[in-house]
């Protein structure tokens, strides 16, 4: 912790997924799609693995949830692979255990 005149400063607890309540509230509703399909393999994939994901895999969640419906079943059935700003070695890593739940 740093140090300032002698004292401790306290810094403030990052709000990270796990940490945060309202972060993993606002993931589960971003996960409910106007396809049922996607609703359905989003919604079975966080309940089972939402509680164990780390910020970098929310991360990942979070970019796939700015797609639209079309663009993510393509993904979550693959159809097609990420391209363009989702095309990161983090979202593939997610996608490949999306595609598996």
């Amino acid at each position: 912790m740093p140090r300032a005149s002698g004292r401790l400063i306290e810094e403030p607890m990052s709000a990270n997924h796990q940490s945060d309540p309202h972060n993993r509230a606002r993931l589960r509703w971003r996960s409910r799609r106007g396809l049922l399909e996607n609703d359905i393999l989003l919604t079975r994939f966080l309940d089972e693995f939402e509680e164990a994901m780390t910020d970098e895999e929310v991360d990942a969640y979070t970019r796939l949830m700015d797609l639209t419906d079309n663009d993510l079943m393509d993904l979550l059935l693959a159809r097609k692979e990420p391209a363009g700003e989702v095309d990161l070695p983090h979202v593939h890593a997610l996608l490949k255990r999306l595609r598996q739940a």
